[in-house]
């Protein structure tokens, strides 16, 4: 006589089976989801702040050039000033974590007139100084009016004020440089992360050359590099400038904010940490219980399932279902709960709303595994009833 073998549950009956489960108890199963929702949704929220917050103070402290060195000729064991070597800033640029680097060249004892009317005595105190043209880029300089100089006007009489030597220079088409005018092409806002560049007149590198007997050795190299390399690039940047007299080079320090920003995301992350743990932890309690107490009211239905057939792994496996699926349905609420309490939030502090995808995916796959943990010991003990003994108690 051949022996029999217990069917096999399909995924789509195991499906069946588990939602069958939760529709029994309706508002049961809606309260323990949203036991879980509450949770999973206070991690996503805190961590979706917590994250649009720092975005905007990783803003704030970027404009303040946490990742800016600057690269400055010193002295010579004499006493005298040094120079940097002619190919200082494309061998700063070489080095791998520099994002971005420019210079600027002092041009000699060079003064600047509104006409050429004014006393020579009467500088204002202006310096002019040949930039090179991705220096707004690097330095954050924005335009308060005209145009930044290009290919073509790098190359001939035209300059660009610092917002002081503007407002000393007042509203003028050209300025008097060196017995010769100099058309005015735009003017700049202040710059934060190089104020001498304020009372600055800006001219292009070549046309320095061409008309002020500019020498093209940069007396400021403005370099930006990957945050996390700061002080590594600060450690070789002397060197890389000038090979053969790397004592005769001044280097900036990474800027305080730096630090403040670093700080200030081991806080967050710590914070993160902590308030996830706890909202998987009540959210877990309340998956168990709620199994638990759902294995104790269905006594008789395990008894008939299993004087029918059923194995004690397809019960285990029906009440484990269950509870994924009850965590799965807590865990998407949560999800898009946190992140419309993240949007708003942000949108009333005027941050960018960032909900990381690994906060969604975390929250997911964390509502699963507690699913999964909650409901093994209910489905255990589902599985251990005997058939006689759980109709016996119904």
């Amino acid at each position: 006589m051949a022996s029999l073998s217990p069917a096999r549950l399909r995924l789509s009956d195991l499906l069946r089976l588990g939602g069958y489960g939760l529709r029994s108890r309706p508002l049961r199963a809606v309260l323990s989801a949203l036991g879980i929702a509450i949770g999973i949704a206070a991690m996503v929220a805190v961590v979706g702040i917590s994250t649009s917050g720092q975005a905007d103070l990783d803003e704030q402290l970027d404009a303040l050039g946490t990742n800016m060195l600057t690269v400055a000729p010193g002295r010579t064991m004499f006493g005298d000033d040094a120079t940097l070597p002619d190919d200082a800033l494309s061998m700063i640029k070489r080095i791998g974590p520099v994002t971005a680097a420019t210079a600027v060249g002092t041009v000699g004892d060079t003064s600047v007139y509104r006409t050429d009317r004014i006393p020579e005595g009467e500088t204002g105190g202006l310096a002019v100084v040949a930039a090179q043209l991705d220096l707004p880029g690097t330095v954050n300089a924005r335009l308060a009016g005209g145009t930044w100089l290009n290919a073509a006007t790098a190359r001939y009489p035209a300059v660009v004020l610092g917002a002081a030597a503007a407002r000393r220079l007042g509203d003028v088409p050209a300025v008097w440089i060196g017995g010769r005018h100099y058309s005015v092409i735009g003017v700049l806002d202040s710059v934060a992360l190089a104020p001498e560049l304020d009372t600055a007149v800006l001219i292009g590198w070549d046309a320095a050359k061409s008309y002020l007997d500019f020498d093209g050795h940069a007396t400021r190299v403005y370099t930006r590099s990957v945050e996390t390399q700061v002080e590594a690039v600060r450690g070789v940047l002397a060197a890389t400038a000038n090979p053969q007299n790397p004592d005769q080079v001044d280097v900036s320090n990474p800027s305080d904010a730096l630090i403040a920003q670093r700080a200030a995301s081991q806080t967050f992350n710590s914070l993160l940490l902590g308030l996830g743990a706890v909202a998987l932890l009540v959210g877990g309690i309340g998956v168990a219980n709620t199994m638990v107490i759902s294995v104790l009211e269905r006594r008789a239905e395990i008894g008939l399932r299993r004087s029918l057939g059923a194995t004690r792994g397809q019960v285990r496996t029906q009440f484990v279902a269950e509870s994924l699926l009850l965590s799965l349905l807590g865990g998407l609420g949560g999800v898009l709960g946190g992140y419309t309490v993240t949007v708003i939030y942000a949108g009333t502090q005027q941050w960018p709303p960032v909900v990381p995808l690994w906060a969604v995916a975390g929250g997911l796959g964390a509502t699963l595994l507690i699913g999964a943990v909650a409901g093994l010991y209910p489905a255990i003990r589902a599985a251990r009833l005997a058939p006689t003994e759980a109709l016996g108690a119904a």
